[in-house]
This record gives structure tokens, sequence and C-alpha cells, in this order.
């Protein structure tokens, strides 16, 4: 794992991550860890959640090349929890629509419920990134 916070921007947390099932759960660590640090413990839970379906997505179905990694970026931008998800696959995800006997496929429909907003962008150069948005609730006191 590689890990950076730049000092200019203390609520921008970039790591990376070998695709590999175990780096969901590392991911929430840091996602953790980055929220507790920017005082969002609120938006925790459901920010995990999302999280952990976009990561998941990334490990199982962005098969590309030995040495790629998966980068993770969480940043608050505006009023907002920004999550991204960057891969070398070409393939963009699409929502599935999930019967009750379905085993999978339900992940997208998870992170459209929970996030304000979620999306796919091109990046520099291969791959994509997709991403979430969450609100930010006001901090007590706030008006």
């Amino acid at each position: 794992m590689q890990k950076r916070q730049d000092a200019l921007n203390s609520l921008e947390m970039v790591c990376r991550w070998a695709r590999h099932p175990r780096c969901v759960g590392l991911a929430r660590v840091e996602l953790r860890k980055a929220l507790a640090a920017w005082g969002l413990a609120k938006i925790e839970d459901t920010a995990l959640v999302v999280l952990s379906e976009l990561v998941t997505n990334a490990v199982r179905h962005a098969h590309v090349s030995p040495g790629r990694e998966i980068e993770t970026r969480f940043l608050v931008v505006g009023d907002d929890l920004r999550i991204e998800v960057h891969d070398a696959a070409d393939g963009w995800p699409h929502k599935h629509v999930a019967t009750n006997s379905s085993e999978c496929g339900r992940g997208l429909v998870l992170v459209s419920v929970l996030a304000d907003q979620w999306g796919v962008s091109e990046r520099g150069g291969v791959g994509k990134s997709v991403w979430a948005l969450m609100a930010v609730p006001p901090q007590d006191g706030d008006s």
C-alpha cells in the first residue's frame, strides 16, 4: 500500500492498492481514519458501505495487466465527501437489475441509494474513476 496525504490540503487522502480482495478491508480502515481526523464520523457507516462496494467492483471486474493498482481517493469538496476508486480497466460499470434470488449485482444499486450522486469519469491515461458524493452534515452548532 502506498499512502499520501497532502500537507496543503488535509482533507484529501490517496492510497494505492494491489488488486486483491483484502484491499477492501484495508481501504475501509484508511477511510475510517480520514473521517475521524476530519470530524466526519456521522457519515462513517454509510461512507464505508459505499467505499466497500466501489472497491469490490474494482477488485472483481478490473481485469488488467499485473502491476496495475487500484487507487482510492477521499476528499472533502465544498459540503460533500467525495469517494473515488480508480482502476486501469476500460470497461465502465453499470447497475444491474437484481432479482430476489440474485447473489450479486446489487452493489451499484446500493451506492445509488446511499450516495447523493455517483458516476464514472475518464481519467488521465488508461482506465476510469468511479466516484460517489455524500453530503457532509453540518457540525453541531453550525447554522
